[in-house]
Protein backbone atom coordinates (compact mmCIF):
# COMPACT_ATOMS: atom_id res chain seq x y z
CA UNK A 1 0.00 0.00 0.00
CA UNK A 2 1.93 3.02 -1.12
CA UNK A 3 1.74 5.74 1.34
CA UNK A 4 2.39 9.11 -1.27
CA UNK A 5 3.23 12.89 -0.05
CA UNK A 6 1.35 16.43 -1.22
CA UNK A 7 2.10 19.66 -0.26
CA UNK A 8 -0.28 22.22 -1.06
CA UNK A 9 -0.05 25.23 -3.10
CA UNK A 10 -1.81 27.27 -1.48
CA UNK A 11 -0.25 27.19 2.65
CA UNK A 12 2.83 25.00 1.57
CA UNK A 13 1.13 22.20 4.14
CA UNK A 14 2.99 19.19 3.32
CA UNK A 15 0.80 15.88 4.28
CA UNK A 16 0.62 11.99 3.25
CA UNK A 17 -1.91 9.80 1.63
CA UNK A 18 -2.48 6.14 1.91
CA UNK A 19 -3.80 4.42 -1.64
CA UNK A 20 -5.63 1.43 -0.23
CA UNK A 21 -5.97 0.71 -3.98
CA UNK A 22 -5.00 1.65 -7.09
CA UNK A 23 -8.49 1.85 -8.88
CA UNK A 24 -9.47 4.00 -5.63
CA UNK A 25 -11.09 7.20 -6.45
CA UNK A 26 -10.68 9.61 -3.16
CA UNK A 27 -11.24 13.61 -3.26
CA UNK A 28 -8.09 14.91 -1.62
CA UNK A 29 -7.60 17.52 -0.03
CA UNK A 30 -5.42 19.83 1.99
CA UNK A 31 -5.78 18.90 5.92
CA UNK A 32 -4.84 22.77 6.88
CA UNK A 33 -6.27 25.00 4.61
CA UNK A 34 -8.98 22.48 2.80
CA UNK A 35 -7.69 23.79 -0.65
CA UNK A 36 -7.72 21.32 -3.92
CA UNK A 37 -4.63 22.81 -5.06
CA UNK A 38 -1.17 20.70 -4.32
CA UNK A 39 1.50 18.64 -6.11
CA UNK A 40 2.54 14.91 -5.65
CA UNK A 41 6.28 15.02 -3.70
CA UNK A 42 8.95 12.46 -3.81
CA UNK A 43 8.97 10.97 -0.44
CA UNK A 44 12.09 10.67 1.38
CA UNK A 45 11.42 7.78 3.27
CA UNK A 46 12.75 4.50 1.46
CA UNK A 47 10.95 3.00 -1.35
CA UNK A 48 11.19 0.13 -3.95
CA UNK A 49 11.90 0.65 -7.19
CA UNK A 50 11.81 -2.62 -8.73
CA UNK A 51 9.37 -5.57 -9.68
CA UNK A 52 7.87 -7.23 -11.86
CA UNK A 53 7.12 -4.96 -14.90
CA UNK A 54 4.28 -7.31 -15.70
CA UNK A 55 2.27 -6.06 -12.76
CA UNK A 56 1.93 -2.66 -14.12
CA UNK A 57 2.26 -1.22 -10.72
CA UNK A 58 6.40 -0.44 -10.47
CA UNK A 59 7.46 2.78 -10.79
CA UNK A 60 8.43 3.62 -14.65
CA UNK A 61 12.11 5.83 -15.32
CA UNK A 62 13.52 7.49 -18.07
CA UNK A 63 16.98 8.50 -18.28
CA UNK A 64 18.21 11.50 -20.88
CA UNK A 65 21.62 12.36 -21.15
CA UNK A 66 22.53 15.90 -23.01
CA UNK A 67 25.99 18.00 -23.14
CA UNK A 68 25.32 19.12 -19.94
CA UNK A 69 24.86 15.65 -17.90
CA UNK A 70 21.72 13.58 -17.74
CA UNK A 71 18.85 13.20 -15.65
CA UNK A 72 16.17 11.05 -14.77
CA UNK A 73 12.53 11.42 -14.48
CA UNK A 74 10.68 8.50 -12.19
CA UNK A 75 6.39 8.06 -13.51
CA UNK A 76 5.30 6.42 -10.13
CA UNK A 77 1.83 5.13 -9.95
CA UNK A 78 -0.99 6.95 -7.69
CA UNK A 79 -2.91 9.81 -8.13
CA UNK A 80 -1.86 12.92 -9.16
CA UNK A 81 -2.66 16.39 -9.89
Amino acid sequence: MPLYEFRCLKCNECFEFLVMKKEEQVELRCPKCKSEDFERVLSVSGHCMGGDSAQGGSAQSQTRNCPAGSCTTYDIPGPSR
